[in-house]
């Protein structure tokens, strides 16, 4: 297979060893791998190798993930982008889909689930086709809410639960729940 056949993946974190990492699993797998750290750097890179596949941290210094994510779909609309996060949501999710997104992970993740990932974005429905229309149970939306004010607090139970309006003990019952099925 020469370097023309291969498929090309451009990886976006700012992770170094994160984005290196995931460039040699890449490589293994016979892909040819492109790594940036910012967004300047990625659209170079895009517009350089055409990847077949983008990958997105959704929070870097300086840029949004959200951002990048819609500047990649702007220079090539048939790239496929899987935005990957520390920090899920389903609210962050929709929104990274909004910008153009394929698909959305949250991290910790390896080579193999992208990959994953990326089959089932080929092979699934034409892109004209309308998104599906599920929709989160009002349970597990209050859930993933929750969980983000409760990080943006830094896990400070009684700052969170002051935020959500909530007494203390309340939240701490919420949150030793499993979180419901969407």
């Amino acid at each position: 297979m020469t370097e023309k056949d291969k498929p090309a993946v451009l990886i976006v974190d700012d992770d170094e060893a994160f984005h290196t990492r995931l460039g040699r699993a890449f490589e293994a797998r016979g892909w040819e791998a492109h790594a940036a750290a910012s967004g300047k750097e990625a659209y170079l890179r895009a517009r350089e190798s055409g990847p077949d596949l983008a990958i997105v941290d959704l929070r870097l210094p300086g840029e949004s993930g959200l951002d990048i994510v819609k500047g990649l779909r702007e220079l090539d609309a048939t790239v496929s982008i899987i935005v990957l996060t520390g920090y899920g949501s389903i609210a962050t999710a929709l929104e990274a889909v909004r910008f153009g997104a394929n698909h959305y992970l949250s991290k910790p993740v390896d080579a193999d689930q992208i990959l994953a990932t990326y089959e089932s974005i080929r092979l699934a429905r034409p892109s004209d086709a309308p998104p599906p229309t599920t929709v989160p149970s009002l349970a597990r939306v209050e859930w993933e809410h929750i969980q983000r004010v409760l990080t943006d607090c830094g896990g400070n139970v009684s700052q969170a639960a002051k935020l959500l309006g909530l007494h203390r003990r309340s939240l701490q019952r919420k949150l030793s729940k499993y979180p419901p099925r969407t």
